[in-house]
C-alpha cells in the first residue's frame, strides 16, 4: 500500500506542478483562441489528475495509515476537500460550454452530482474543522458551499442571458485556480519558504487575487 501511496503523491505533484505552470496562459490568451483552448484542456487534464490522487491520498491516510503527525488527519480532510473542489468547478467550467445553448433547466445527474458533492463536502468537512477547532477546514470550504450552491442554481435555473454559459465557464475554470493555488500554498509553501501552513493569509490569499478576476470577467462577459 505505501508503494501506492507513492505513486499517488508523484501523481499528485506532477499533476500540481504542470497546472500551476499553465492555468495563468488561458486566462491572459484570446478567449476561444487556439492557445486558449488546447492549454486549457492541459491544465483539465492536469487537475483531473490532481483531484484523483487527492482523494486516493485522503482516504489513504484516513483508513490505513495517519502516521505520528497529529494534524496528518485534518490535512488528509483538506485532501479530499481541494479533490472536491477542484474537480467540481473543472467539471462544470468544461460542461457549460457543452450546454452553452441550452434554454431550459438541465437535469442531468453527472452535472448535479458534482456541485451537490461539493455543497455537502464543504457543510461537512466545515462542521467538522468547528468541531476540532482546525481553521484550514474551519473556513476555507465555506468556498465550497458557496461555489456549489451557486452551480445548483445555474443548473436548475433557466438562463436568463445570451452570454450565461461564458460568465460561468470563467467562473468554474477561475475557482478551480482558487483550488490549484492554494492547495500549493498549504502544503507547498511552508517547504519551500519556512512558513506556517496555516496562516490565514496563506490560504485566503488565492481566493483574495482570483475573485476580483472573477468579477471583473463576469462583468465584461455580462455586457
Amino acid at each position: 500500500m505505501q508503494l501506492l501511496f507513492d505513486i499517488l503523491r508523484i501523481i499528485h505533484i506532477a499533476g500540481g506542478f504542470l497546472a500551476l505552470a499553465v492555468f495563468w496562459i488561458p486566462i491572459v490568451a484570446k478567449k476561444g483562441g487556439r492557445t486558449h483552448n488546447k492549454v486549457g484542456w492541459i491544465y483539465v487534464y492536469a487537475m483531473a489528475a490532481v483531484s484523483i490522487s487527492a482523494f486516493a491520498m485522503g482516504v489513504y491516510r484516513i483508513a490505513w495509515d495517519a502516521g505520528p503527525d497529529a494534524d496528518a488527519i485534518p490535512f488528509s480532510w483538506f485532501l479530499i476537500f481541494v479533490a472536491a473542489l477542484s474537480s467540481s468547478t473543472a467539471w462544470y467550467g468544461v460542461r457549460v460550454l457543452r450546454y452553452k445553448r441550452r434554454a431550459t433547466p438541465h437535469r442531468n445527474a453527472a452535472d448535479l452530482f458534482f456541485p451537490s458533492l461539493l455543497l455537502g463536502s464543504g457543510v461537512g468537512i466545515s462542521i467538522y474543522g468547528t468541531i476540532i477547532q482546525f481553521p484550514l477546514l474551519q473556513y476555507f470550504p465555506i468556498t465550497g458551499v458557496f461555489l456549489g450552491g451557486s452551480q445548483l442554481l445555474y443548473w436548475l435555473r433557466t438562463p436568463k442571458t445570451k452570454a450565461h454559459w461564458a460568465v460561468e465557464h470563467i467562473v468554474g475554470m477561475l475557482s478551480c485556480c482558487i483550488a490549484t493555488v492554494t492547495a500549493f500554498l498549504v502544503f507547498g509553501a511552508p517547504r519551500l519558504l519556512h512558513i506556517e501552513s496555516t496562516s490565514l493569509w496563506v490560504w485566503f490569499l488565492p481566493t483574495f487575487v482570483f475573485v476580483p478576476l472573477i468579477v471583473w470577467f463576469t462583468n465584461r462577459y455580462k455586457k
